[in-house]
């Protein structure tokens, strides 16, 4: 048997005492009270928002070093430890659980312990000699968990936003208009109170889907301008207490950078670090999305039933097997799995809502929840629109035979009728086809109500589905 190498330790200390961590782990003292204070729920940071607090110490460290708060030497190991973090190092050193320390001070101190120990490692040191390259006095100059965490907010909201659902929504508004051109011949039964309605183009439909999502990508898009105001520069409580006078300017220019987006500091940086209003923002315009998306994939789901008992005017693509029991079954997965992504994104976004005015005096304390919940409901709504996109609205297939049917045995029909032979006739002629079997031609002109000729121009499907044009103004 292969003996087993011994574990080795080195001893940490901070103002409550001393604690031995595994040599191996770039984490300290702080980040193992925390593992052991909250074995809550096991999980782990999201990767974005690991970037996004290292991004803000990599801004940090080269404000601070170029305005000499810390030595050159160790800003460079900083931005180095930071930049190897950024391309997938010591990913799996983050480790506190989302619900954690108030405000997110066991998270924020997470990061600050492993780019500090990974910078003395590459000053030639030795992890935990902590007097060289502080984890507090050194990768957190002039910061706190209290304007760090809320900026990191906003920097992981921007990333997810530009990485995950600004593209899936692009991506399924093409593939929604490429549908809509492909059906738009087709002619299928409206229904309104589930009930037959009017006749429509299966082909506005789809476009009439991509429309509400390129509305709802200006709504994302207007909300998430109030993610590029930052708090960053105020510390403890929003005064810039051991700041430079020049690093709330300076360190939002370099974030821009790093990011690509024109970040500032905000008016009032207490304002910024106090109210979590533009989370709330953000998040009940994704709110807004979901339900619209939940009714989208019901529509989808409706429109696909069947094959032999349901309306089946379109066929969704078949992805897996549907049952356990029932040989040849497949059911509509993909619109299923959106609409429970979009449920949880609902609850998530009452959760902020709740978090948000939770807040007591000079600081919000539920900032944790409110990161996760908010970059989470990003992420999880793009890879979920971009999966539909791929392997469900892209190839839809149209049951054309089988809509033109229903539009044509509609009773709603009747309603072109109205300003030809009066609303009381038209309801009486509905009346007797319903109850006689008889169509809606054949009882117009055994009545007399109309010509043959002039019935069949106002009963055309293909004029009476067609869309107004207007002229833009």
């Amino acid at each position: 048997m292969t003996e087993q190498p011994t574990a080795t330790y080195r001893t940490e200390s901070d103002s409550m005492g001393d604690k031995q961590i595994p040599s191996n782990v770039y984490y300290g003292i702080q980040t193992l009270r925390a593992i052991e204070n909250f074995p809550i729920s096991g999980i782990k940071p999201l990767s974005t928002y690991v970037d996004a607090c290292v991004l803000i110490k990599k801004a940090t460290a080269i404000a601070n070093g170029e305005l000499g708060c810390i030595p050159q030497d160790i800003s460079q190991a900083i931005v180095q430890a930071a930049d190897e973090i950024l391309a997938g190092k010591l990913r799996d050193q983050f480790v506190v659980d989302v619900y954690q320390a108030g405000a997110g001070t066991s998270h924020h101190m997470n990061v600050n312990e492993v780019l500090s120990n990974r910078a003395l490692e590459i000053m030639g040191d030795e992890k935990g000699n902590y007097k060289r390259v502080s984890p507090n006095d050194h990768v957190n100059y002039g910061q706190s968990t209290n304007d760090v965490i809320p900026t990191a907010i906003r920097i992981g909201g921007l990333l997810a936003l530009e990485k995950t659902l600004l593209p899936a929504l692009s991506k399924a508004v093409a593939t929604l208009e490429s549908k809509a051109t492909e059906f738009q011949d087709i002619v299928k039964s409206g229904r309104t109170h589930m009930q037959d309605a009017v006749p429509v183009r299966l082909g506005e439909t789809f476009r009439a889907w991509a429309q509400i999502l390129r509305e709802h990508t200006l709504r994302i898009q207007t909300a998430s301008a109030d993610l590029t105001s930052l708090g960053l520069g105020g510390s403890a409580v929003g005064t810039g207490l051991n700041t430079h006078p020049e690093y709330c300017q300076k360190v939002a220019e370099i974030l821009s950078t790093l990011i690509d987006k024109p970040l500032k500091p905000a008016t009032h940086l207490m304002a910024a670090m106090q109210s979590m209003s533009p989370f709330v923002n953000v998040s009940g315009s994704l709110r807004n999305l979901a339900q619209d998306c939940v009714k989208m994939s019901h529509d989808l789901r409706l429109m696909d039933s069947g094959p032999k008992t349901g309306l089946k005017e379109i066929q969704l693509p078949p992805v897996q097997p549907g049952s356990s029991i029932m040989p040849g079954k497949y059911n509509p997965v993909m619109a299923e799995m959106t609409s429970m992504v979009c449920f949880q994104v609902m609850g998530y976004d009452s959760a902020i809502a709740l978090c948000a005015q939770a807040g007591q005096l000079e600081l919000n304390v539920m900032m944790p929840l409110i990161a996760y919940n908010l970059i989470h409901s990003i992420e999880i709504l793009g890879n979920t629109i971009s999966a539909l996109s791929t392997k469900c609205l892209a190839k839809i297939e149209a049951k054309g035979d089988r809509c033109l049917a229903y539009a044509e045995g509609s009773l709603a029909l009747v309603t072109a009728l109205n300003t030809h032979i009066g609303y009381l006739n038209a309801a009486a002629v509905a009346k007797e086809s319903l109850e006689t079997g008889k169509s809606l031609r054949q009882i117009v002109l055994e009545r007399g109500l109309m010509s043959a000729e002039d019935l069949a121009k106002v009963l055309d499907l293909e004029k009476m589905s067609a869309m107004p044009t207007y002229s833009a103004k």
